[in-house]
């Protein structure tokens, strides 16, 4: 029985008895079940009575009395008692309990699969590091992350659109040519612009691909085309490196685009039918602050030159117009300011803040050997970048890190311990639970055990009590990591499902002893470890992590 289930039932004897009369009528809505904070108090428990007595007219304790013994003789409920003020804990039976080995497989790429998003457009943007140099490693945690939470709510029936800003317009790209230019001609890179390894290679990829004496042009024609050929080299650098990392955009939007296209001006023009926008000195204001922003901001300046909050506006509304009902922005550590003015932004198209727009800021990441501070690139010089990080512990390992901590805690990447084949190390412990599970299945068909029998009241040692109790847990996980947009709940959630399957494998035997035959208890663990491995598998999935078969 699933907590679906259990809800359902207790929704179906609360009706049952306002229909007799038992208790009086009164609007249900949701009922919540969930795990007691002790194994002692049953298996799940519900506040059901404090949420609804006072809606029947009834003191809580009163409504749980009168519903515990018609919940009591539900199939495949084994006890009811109320605590307290009115809190029901639930026992079920072992063979309900058991009952999710079977479920699990049956379902098996599909079990923790939801609808709470279906119909939904989501936006993703994320990562958009700026096209002038390799993916820093606070890049890449939004790209681990954002793929993760990308692929949970798409578990949860949304339809996303993973979403690349390529920043291709502003001082930072002139920057980048001129370094280019200088790196090309042997000079040093210009006080503001940007050195490493990376510099000089690109530079001399320029000049291999371009059949013309770029470096003889005049100076603007000779950086012009440093720009055009360089920024387009950086960023298939950028795309590859990324694909490489298990992410793929569906969209590269162009930010010159939209001052190509005259998008900017049309925000501008749609905020000035709202009434939005005023001129002052010389320049066009949008009143930021009817909508909680500190100050009113400038959008064209008085030279006529565009300020950053242009393209903001221009790029929010191009997504709306593509039709996405939620645009979801996931920002570095370096852009809590640009919080408010972008809600108030968000307000003065006449939009909902916090739901057709979504801010998302992470924390830094620190890598570290030993205790101490890994700094320094091969190829970039100053930043980790994330082919270092890869070439070091690998894909999985870097996805698995970046992911499995809340983005709004900086976190510390142990290298050395990513390095290890021990169960300290949090991705080996939960992939070697997978692959344990395929070892299982392998010795089990060679001894003749198969998945002919399940007996679920079988299930009733205390390490399988507790391998049913975490996999049913699968799908609420799964739900809640997608609700508050934290993929790291699936992590450490599989970390506790590969804790109690590795305690399961050392009580309970799916094969018998030598010279024992294979006995319907045998069968019916095959379904539980194939159970395992299927939640195991899913999780990983959700994480982009691989689940290996052998280890």
């Amino acid at each position: 029985m699933t907590p679906a289930d259990l809800s359902a039932a207790i929704a179906r004897v609360l009706n049952e008895l306002v229909a007799s009369g038992a208790i009086a009528n009164f609007d249900l809505g949701e009922v919540v079940v969930e795990r007691p904070k002790s194994r002692d108090h049953g298996d799940w428990a519900t506040n059901v009575a404090m949420q609804y007595a006072g809606k029947a007219g009834m003191k809580p304790r009163e409504f749980a009395d009168a519903l515990a013994p018609a919940l009591a003789e539900v199939e495949g409920i084994d006890r009811v008692d109320v605590a307290g003020p009115g809190f029901i804990n639930i026992t079920l039976s072992a063979g309900a309990a058991g009952a999710i080995a079977k479920q699990v497989v049956e379902a098996g790429e599909a079990f923790g699969l939801g609808s709470a998003l279906k119909g939904l457009k989501m936006n993703l943007e994320f990562v958009s590091a700026n096209p002038t140099g390799p993916i820093h490693i606070g890049g890449t945690r939004w790209a681990a992350v954002g793929d993760s939470l990308a692929r949970v709510l798409q578990a949860q029936g949304a339809e996303v659109t993973r979403e690349y800003y390529f920043n291709d317009h502003g001082a930072q790209i002139d920057r980048f040519a001129r370094s280019l230019l200088a790196a090309a001609r042997k000079q040093p890179a210009p006080e503001d612009g940007y050195a490493g390894a990376y510099i000089e290679q690109i530079a001399q990829q320029v000049l291999d691909g371009t059949a013309e004496d770029i470096l003889a042009l005049p100076e603007d024609q000779a950086q012009e085309a440093f720009r055009a050929a360089g920024v387009e080299l950086m960023f298939g650098e950028i795309r590859s490196s990324l694909h490489e990392f298990g992410v793929d955009f569906d969209v590269f939007f162009h930010e010159n685009s939209l001052y190509e296209s005259g998008a900017v001006q049309k925000a501008i023009d749609r905020l000035r039918e709202l009434g939005h926008i005023f001129e002052d000195d010389g320049a066009t204001w949008l009143r930021s602050t009817t909508f909680g922003d500190d100050r009113d901001r400038v959008i064209i300046k008085s030279d006529g030159d565009a300020a950053y909050i242009a393209g903001d506006l221009a790029y929010y509304l191009d997504k709306r117009s593509r039709g996405f009902d939620r645009c979801i922005y996931m920002l570095g550590a370096d852009h809590h300011g640009y919080v408010n003015r972008m809600m108030a932004m968000c307000a003065a198209f006449g939009d909902e803040p916090g739901v057709n727009l979504e801010i998302m800021i992470g924390q830094l990441v620190n890598l570290v050997r030993d205790g101490e501070p890994v700094r320094m690139s091969k190829r970039a010089g100053t930043v980790v970048t994330m082919e270092d990080l890869v070439d070091i512990v690998g894909v999985d390992a870097a996805r698995y890190a970046l992911v499995r901590s809340s983005i709004n805690s900086m976190v510390d990447i142990d290298l050395a311990l990513l390095e290890k084949k021990t169960n300290d190390n949090p991705v080996f412990y939960v992939q070697y639970a997978h692959a344990r599970t395929k070892q299982v299945a392998v010795n089990a068909a060679s001894l003749g055990v198969d998945m002919s029998e399940f007996e679920p009241a079988l299930l009733n040692h205390a390490s399988e009590e507790e391998l049913l109790a975490k996999l049913i847990e699968y799908p609420r996980v799964t739900a809640m990591a997608a609700e508050f947009k934290e993929p790291h709940r699936i992590a450490r959630y599989l970390e506790e499902v590969a804790g109690a399957y590795h305690r399961w494998y050392d009580n309970c035997r799916v094969t018998p002893l030598s010279g024992g035959e294979v006995e319907t208890i045998h069968r019916t663990r095959l379904w539980l470890n194939e159970a395992a491995g299927v939640v195991l598998r899913n999780g990983l999935g959700l994480l982009g992590v691989s689940a290996p078969e052998r280890m």
